[in-house]
């Protein structure tokens, strides 16, 4: 399996202690990614509604 590196930024001022994914970037500007956990791998789609769901 590849493992892909995504950047990240610092969220808004609100919470600067918490990093900022984009999904865009997470999923190469396509509409879905893999997201590894542990030994279970997830799949992250986002919708035509611009929503995102995440399952496993």
């Amino acid at each position: 399996m590849t493992v892909m590196t995504s950047t990240f930024r610092t969220a808004s001022p609100h919470s600067p202690e918490l990093p900022l994914h984009i999904a865009e970037e997470l999923t190469a500007g396509g509409a879905q990614a893999l997201i590894q956990l542990g030994d279970q791998i997830y799949t992250l789609r986002i919708t035509r509604q611009g929503k995102l769901i995440l399952t496993k």
